[in-house]
């Protein structure tokens, strides 16, 4: 179990680096999206074929798979949408309200009851995140999708944790993938109607950008979020990946001097995050313990 909790800290290292590249990438988010999935599909198309002896899925399955990946899409959509409206440290900030969500969406989809403490540590959470709020209102517009985009995370990590229980890691990612790459580009005629003076063509960074993306913070990360969800629950996932803001904040302050951008109510609000995280952390090892 110990090993476990040392791979989804390694993961959310690893999660902390797509708010970076999100703010590196010049193009509009769906396109960075879009690329993002595409991307990974082909990277995973190769590893899926590497690995033999996988459980063979019907295209019922495939179907059921490729959806909850949709949400993925969506989740990431509206997060690179509110670093790109807002700044970095809003973004990743706001994906911490994905454990407030799971506490009160996981209950409502498996039919079961609240879990106090879960409710309690998602509190916290809120109000960590209310403090880092308060020290800035120019960024509502960013805040909003930042939100949006941690209730549709909360919504995957309960599907997948489901999936994951019956399906190669490897093949759930893929499909997810595949479906996503189908799904975006759909709507990218659309968003052109809408934002036509966006920028939808990567640069020749961007494209070095995009792939580290797919390859490290996406196929690397989400068979490792996968993997995990065999023997961590969603919740504890979740709250776990509220440290995400700390290491992409830091990276912010590093590269892009948002540092400069923050105040006192600031990191007040990150010790409330921290302290939900560690609380968790160490009621799920004496629980399994």
């Amino acid at each position: 179990m110990k090993k476990t909790y040392l791979m989804l800290h390694v993961a959310v290292i690893l999660a902390g680096f797509t708010g970076v590249f999100g703010k590196l990438i010049t193009i509009n988010e769906l396109m960075l999206t879009w690329y993002r999935v595409f991307f990974s599909a082909i990277i995973l198309f190769f590893v899926v074929r590497f690995f033999k002896g996988q459980k063979q899925t019907t295209n019922p399955e495939k179907i059921r798979i490729g959806k909850t990946g949709l949400l993925l899409a969506v989740h990431w959509i509206f997060f690179y949408a509110s670093i790109k409206y807002a700044n970095i440290s809003i973004g990743v900030v706001c994906y911490c309200l994905t454990s407030f969500f799971t506490a009160i969406f996981e209950p409502l989809i498996n039919r079961k009851k609240f879990n106090i403490i879960q409710l309690a540590l998602s509190l916290l959470t809120l109000i960590g995140i209310s403090l880092i709020f308060h020290f800035d209102a120019s960024y509502q517009l960013g805040i909003l999708l930042g939100v949006i985009s941690s209730a549709v995370a909360a919504l995957y990590t309960i599907y997948n944790e489901k999936l994951v229980q019956h399906y190669d890691s490897k093949q759930i990612i893929f499909y997810q993938m595949t479906a996503s790459t189908l799904g975006v580009g759909l709507l990218i005629p659309v968003y052109y109607y809408f934002f036509p003076q966006q920028q939808y063509m990567p640069t020749n960074n961007d494209f070095i950008y995009l792939f580290l993306l797919a390859l490290v913070c996406t196929v690397g990360l989400y068979v490792m979020f996968a993997e995990i969800l065999k023997k961590i629950s969603a919740f504890t996932v979740n709250l776990t990946f509220n440290l995400e803001p700390i290491y992409a904040i830091i990276l912010a302050f590093l590269f892009f001097n948002e540092g400069q951008e923050v105040n006192a109510s600031f990191y007040i609000g990150l010790c409330f995050v921290t302290s939900s995280v560690i609380l968790q952390t160490v009621l799920s090892l004496k629980k399994k313990g």
